[in-house]
C-alpha cells in the first residue's frame, strides 16, 4: 500500500538533513544496496529522492520507474554538488514533450 510519505536515498552526509523535515532517510553504502533499497521503497512510497551520484550508478533501475506514475523518483544533488545528471533527465523530458530542448 502506497502512502504519502517521502523517502530519500543516498550517502549519509547528503541525506541526513531531510530527516529534519520528516522524510524517511536510507543511507546507502554501495550500488547493490541502492538498487535493492529503491525496489523495496517503490512499493510503499509515493516520492523517492535519490542523490544524483547513486541515481547515475543505477540508472537502469531508476528508468524503470520513470514510465510509471508512482513512485516519482527524483534525482537531487548530493553533498559534493551536482554533476548534471538530474538536469539531463529534465532536458530529455522537455525535448520529448515539446520536440525541442528549450532549457539550453
Amino acid at each position: 500500500m502506497r502512502n504519502d510519505k517521502i523517502a530519500v536515498i543516498g550517502d549519509k552526509d547528503s541525506i541526513l538533513a531531510f530527516k529534519a523535515v520528516g522524510a524517511d532517510v536510507y543511507p546507502i553504502k554501495n550500488t547493490f544496496d541502492a538498487a535493492d533499497t529503491l525496489k523495496k521503497l517503490a512499493r510503499s512510497y509515493a516520492v523517492i529522492f535519490i542523490t544524483e551520484e547513486i541515481a547515475e550508478e543505477i540508472e537502469d533501475v531508476v528508468n524503470r520507474y520513470k514510465a510509471r506514475p508512482y513512485p516519482a523518483v527524483i534525482p537531487i544533488p548530493g553533498a559534493k554538488g551536482t554533476d548534471g545528471f538530474g538536469m539531463k533527465g529534465i532536458s530529455k523530458n522537455v525535448e520529448k514533450a515539446l520536440g525541442t530542448d528549450i532549457l539550453k
